[in-house]
């Protein structure tokens, strides 16, 4: 047994979260907290060990899928059945006797489940184990604690912990058992705004009696929102029934007086009392709390604090000023959260300062939307690809207290940021500043090859600084923009001369040089190299069906017929495009040369879809389109008033699009063929590292930033507690949702579409490629799992250029997050599908194998069944 008063942050193992919880809430000055103890994990696993039909249950349950409801629902319950029959051995009943008595002769508790993975900064496992009120006796209380150990073993408590990584053999569970309050009020505090993430905002829900009315959704409660000591706002329910506790035991629900019903619970001077209490309490534990408090005889009673645990983290800034974050993964197309390495690499490759938080990075735009100048710019660029972010920048603005205002430098001057100036489309230009990156790259990966050690690090640093002068060299930039901008010409003008929305993207069909869209139908090559040869397609189908990762099924493939042939044809491919992959930012993603395993799904596909030489007839099919549009749209222009001018300028800007829309991918090609040559030389590091016993595994180099790493590797040391740390920080970051805008008070916005174009039930977007289309939707969220058909409408989160090899298959394109000039919507118009990005909560509302119409055109989804 241990009391709470011997209880701190070191015994998690011995008594849960809960009871470590409990512990040091009772040492913070000024919260009270309800005496008890708590009956250790080490009595829970003496008495387990002693009943050896539990290890074959659990072997039996390690078995089963995440998803077999059925099977762990059986499996679990006689687990519980075998632990709420067991007998607790003489010694620990005197114990729990002994420690009993201490709380007071006849003494009412509540007994509450706390197992070691529960209440933790990365899950909070609420509600997931059982709690039990107002229980008197010793019998009774020792019938409950076996009833808390049992319920370790729940259905839910089982399936959350397989959803959240944790092993059912390795969690403990130890119980508390607590003196009762019976309260007049009860309820939840929450020290940040469970809505919106706002850490400046309290919420306090408050209904009569225990609290349990609450959290089991019997009656809604009083809710209250605290900002700086003030009640900003106060929503009194009517609440008819309250749980109260039983004179012989046990609780139950009752009527409310009548006059009672619709009474606040709580005074608002109670209400701001409370909510300085919760900022102690978070004060003390560093981070935002959801609080579980009693109101008895005038006084506050907190019963449980666990960290809120679904709050996006707030970058570090140590100041306090104001801040407005724009996510850099929602332009990036990889919202995912990204390891140490990754996110040092990223930040030394760009030229803004950016903000970490939650394994993702931000730009702070605050002191560009400051001023007028630089509102109107930032508004324009960001509003004009992706109308939500837009949306949520204007809602702060709109404020009017949170971006500070100043005036432009020189009110005098023209606005900074006009439409760039237009270069001649010239196919030369786009030819050297290819053969420049490939030389450059080239060189890099000779001069590499053999470096280690500090000398690796210095290399890589003023490699990054070229791959810099690359990536923003300004005739670089100015072909792009050009094509940029010419496409938005078109868009504007031929839609107010003709009518024709979104007309350059019909136009941008098989423009050429795009390398991410010729990857795309360079595996359709591949595909009809293997297509004649059936054991090797057989052959493949077993690396799929296997499970197979790696690459040495390549190797096994010398052996069949046409095998060398395939082997030659995958291993040209991943010359060209091996060191692509999805999130392929992150430079500790795997690439698809270290697994081309991941490509065999998307290759067999292209083998049962298409006929061979489908990748040439693409290509022609879109240029043919492409030139039939042109042709239209100048023969319709030269019959309207000066339409020969305006046939003129229009041919120019064509000229100028398909000169320069397929370069704006390859700056990102070459940027990605040096992040590969980098990775690879950091590995043979890490594997030198591993040699020497400096690291324990070579992905440890993935969990240290890029000078930590460079610093490891000059003194041959490191931090192993700093590695494991990362690791469990990074597992709790995948789960997280980034959103678009974060405030530094944390508030997550994600933007609207305010607009009413789009039919009912319709799911609305950003229209990025135009056209119409009706097929069956494939929800995917692995591309190496996308079982795909020709016709179908691929659903997704994000499409970066790995996805390409799939755009080739499906009739149309859906996703939740995008822009006008993001990669997906670049190829989706080159390859001719109608694409909607942005569309919130896509791979939610829509369903896998629903039939779906996209209007690539106006920006809108219909749900057709």
């Amino acid at each position: 047994m241990m009391g709470f008063e011997h209880i701190d942050s070191t015994n998690a193992a011995d008594v849960g979260g809960k009871g470590v919880h409990l512990g040091e809430l009772s040492r913070i000055d000024g919260i009270r907290v309800p005496d008890g103890f708590c009956v250790t994990t080490d009595a829970f696993q003496r008495v387990v060990a002693g009943m050896p039909s539990i290890d074959a249950q659990l072997d039996l349950l390690a078995r089963v899928e995440p998803d077999d409801h059925a099977a762990i629902r059986t499996l679990s319950a006689d687990i519980r059945r075998v632990i709420e029959g067991v007998a607790i051995p003489d010694d620990l009943v005197a114990a729990i006797g002994a420690s009993l008595d201490r709380l007071g002769e006849r003494v009412s508790c509540a007994v509450r489940s706390s197992a070691t993975a529960e209440d933790l900064p990365t899950a909070s496992f609420a509600g997931q184990q059982d709690s039990y009120l107002n229980i008197t006796g010793l019998a009774e209380i020792l019938r409950h604690v076996r009833r808390c150990w049992a319920s370790l073993f729940t259905e839910r408590a089982v399936t959350y912990r397989r959803r959240n990584g944790f092993d059912d053999r390795k969690v403990r569970m130890a119980v508390v058992v607590q003196r009762m309050v019976f309260p007049d009020a009860a309820g939840i505090l929450f020290t940040a705004d469970p809505v919106t993430s706002n850490r400046k905002i309290a919420t306090v829900e408050a209904g009569w009696g225990l609290g349990e009315a609450l959290v089991s959704g019997l009656v809604a409660g009083d809710v209250y929102t605290v900002r700086d000591d003030r009640v900003v706002s106060a929503a009194v329910a009517d609440k008819p029934r309250s749980v109260r506790a039983t004179p012989g035991g046990g609780t139950r629900d009752e009527p409310v007086e009548a006059r009672l019903r619709t009474q606040p619970a709580l005074t608002d001077e109670q209400v701001v009392g409370l909510v300085r209490l919760g900022r102690r309490i978070e004060a003390y534990y560093g981070r935002p709390q959801d609080i579980e408090w009693c109101l008895a005889g005038g006084d506050f009673h907190i019963v449980q604090s666990r960290p809120i645990t679904t709050l996006f983290p707030v970058p570090e800034t140590g100041d306090e000023e104001n801040h407005l974050y724009v996510s850099v993964g929602h332009q990036q197309m990889m919202t995912d959260a990204m390891k140490p390495l990754g996110l040092s690499v990223w930040r030394l490759t760009t030229l803004r300062p950016m903000y970490e938080a939650g394994g993702r990075l931000f730009v702070d735009v605050a002191p560009d939307l400051a001023t007028p100048a630089g509102r109107a710019r930032l508004l324009g660029t960001l509003g004009k690809d992706d109308p939500l972010i837009r949306d949520a920048l204007q809602s702060v603005l709109d404020r009017g207290d949170f971006i500070r205002s100043l005036p432009d430098e020189d009110s005098g001057s023209a606005p900074a940021g006009g439409p760039p100036a237009l270069i001649e489309p010239d196919p030369a230009l786009v030819t050297e500043l290819i053969r420049q990156n490939q030389e450059s790259v080239a060189t890099l990966r000779r001069e590499i090859e053999h470096l280690s050690g500090p000398a690796l690090f210095d290399f890589v640093l003023a490699d990054l600084a070229e791959l810099k002068r690359i990536l923003f060299y300004p005739r670089g930039i100015q072909a792009i923009m050009t094509g940029m901008a010419a496409t938005s010409w078109l868009n504007e003008n031929l839609e107010a001369w003709l009518g024709e929305k979104n007309a350059a993207d019909a136009l941008t069909q098989s423009v050429p040089g795009n390398v991410t869209s010729e990857m795309g139908l360079a595996l359709l090559d591949v595909a009809d190299t293997i297509r004649p040869h059936a054991g090797v397609v057989t052959f493949l189908q077993r690396v799929v069906d296997e499970g197979r990762e790696g690459d040495g099924f390549l190797d096994e493939l010398a052996g069949l017929t046409g095998g060398p042939e395939a082997r030659d044809a995958i291993r040209g491919y991943l010359d060209t495009y091996g060191m692509r992959c999805p999130g392929e930012i992150d430079i500790t993603r795997t690439r698809w040369s270290e697994n081309p395993a991941v490509l065999v799904p998307t290759l067999l596909g292209n083998i049962r879809n298409f006929e061979p030489g489908a990748g040439k007839r693409h290509f022609e099919q879109g240029l043919q389109a492409s030139q039939r549009k042109e042709e239209d749209l100048l023969t319709r222009l030269r019959a309207l008033p000066g339409g020969e001018e305006k046939a003129e300028e229009t041919k120019r800007m064509i000229d100028r699009v398909r000169t320069f829309a397929g370069y704006r991918e390859y700056p990102k090609y070459g940027m990605i063929n040096r992040y590969f040559a980098y990775k690879q030389a950091l590995l043979r590091e890490a594997d030198r590292l591993v040699r020497s016993g400096v690291l324990r595994e070579r992905d440890d180099i993935f969990f240290l930033q890029f000078q930590e790493l460079r610093e490891v590797a000059r003194t041959g040391a490191v931090d192993a507690g700093l590695i494991r740390e990362r690791r469990e920080a990074f597992r709790s970051y995948e789960a997280l949702t980034p959103p678009r805008i974060l405030t530094s008070e944390g508030e997550a916005l994600n933007g609207r579409y305010r607009r009413d174009d789009a039919p009912p039930g319709a799911l609305t977007g950003l229209p990025v490629s135009a056209g119409t289309v009706e097929g069956r939707a494939r929800v995917v969220t692995d591309m190496a799992r996308a079982d795909l058909v020709a016709g179908d409408i691929l659903v997704t989160a994000y499409t970066d250029p790995s996805w390409t090899p799939l755009f080739v298959t499906v009739a149309g394109l859906v996703t939740e997050v995008g822009g006008l000039m993001t990669h997906g919507a670049v190829i989706a118009r080159e390859y001719g599908l109608p694409a909607v990005v942005g569309v919130a909560q896509a791979t939610r509302l829509i369903r896998d194998g629903q039939r779906i119409r996209v209007h690539g055109t106006d920006g809108y989804i219909e749900l057709l069944d």
